[in-house]
């Protein structure tokens, strides 16, 4: 009875283990194989380098690491001002305010948006238009002549107008995610506390934040791994299939397979990007960790 148990067990899990294998695990290798070789992904013959190019993503690529820390910007503007804005949403329409309903619907009407139409429409907002777009004319408009200029022209301000512009296309995520999270807190907490004199800020600080820690961490989690991962949003609003100086390590690949043919590059840079971003949520998970347990 209990090998037959067992076997069961390993059944019902057996879908899931060959899904995961077949779509996940043998790719990985696949690409990693092909990361060993110099292969213009065209003609059938490969040279094998060995670990050639992974050295040469590691300490000769510059441009890939600049790609990197243009990802960690973008990556930073969402992990603050992004989920900060998502998660003080979802708290106000967690509490007894009007139209929470019709509020819920709006703020999830961005992330359901296509990222290219999104880039698009934003390009035509903030890129110039006859020398004055949207935005700058609102500037000249409020009497601020000074500031309108190229806000995707300008190595200055373009990263940051890509960060604000994808923040404002996924906040929608986790403000689902974080008022889902709200509303599993019980009420009676709130009371309790409500009569023992406490204030908002207090019930906020003692009872909201602590409950909401682990699902702070998957929204961070999540938006990291999706945040390093964009490049349609950025191609629709730089309008470059390698988006210049906002360019993202997604990006890159692309431009070793498509500008350059070096398919066996492309794949050791995609194993190097996955491994960073395995490494980034391994720290973020035990820091959690280590948070929750203080």
């Amino acid at each position: 009875m209990k090998l037959k148990s067992t076997l069961e067990n390993y059944i019902f899990v057996l879908p899931a283990v060959l899904i995961f294998t077949i779509f996940y695990i043998i790719p990985f290798l696949w690409v990693f194989q092909l990361g060993l070789y110099d292969w213009d992904g065209i003609l059938p013959s490969k040279i094998f380098v060995g670990l050639a190019n992974f050295k040469e993503i590691i300490f000769e690529d510059s441009s890939w690491w600049q790609s990197m820390w243009n990802a960690w910007h973008i990556t930073l503007i969402a992990l603050t001002f992004q989920n900060a804005l998502a998660f003080l949403l979802a708290w106000a329409c967690d509490r007894e305010i009007r139209l929470k309903n019709f509020y819920r619907l709006i703020f999830f009407i961005p992330p359901v948006l296509s990222e290219i139409v999104v880039g698009m429409a934003w390009r035509f907002i903030i890129n110039d238009i006859d020398g004055a777009n949207v935005i700058n004319r609102l500037l000249i408009g409020m009497g601020f002549p000074q500031l309108a200029h190229n806000w995707l022209s300008d190595p200055k301000t373009a990263l940051t107008t890509v960060a604000l512009v994808h923040s404002w296309k996924g906040f929608g995520w986790g403000f689902l995610i974080f008022l889902a999270g709200l509303q599993t807190i019980p009420r009676e907490l709130y009371e309790a506390a409500r009569v023992d004199g406490a204030n908002a800020w207090s019930s906020f600080k003692k009872i909201t934040i602590p409950l909401m820690i682990p699902v702070i961490v998957l929204v961070a989690i999540l938006t990291v791994l999706g945040t390093m991962q964009a490049f349609v949003l950025i191609i629709g609003l730089v309008g470059g299939e390698f988006a210049g100086h906002t360019s993202v390590p997604v990006l890159r690949i692309l431009a070793s397979m498509r500008g350059s043919s070096r398919f066996g590059y492309a794949c050791s840079q995609g194993i190097t990007f996955g491994l960073i971003l395995i490494i980034i949520s391994f720290i973020q998970y035990n820091f959690s960790r280590k948070f929750r347990q203080a």
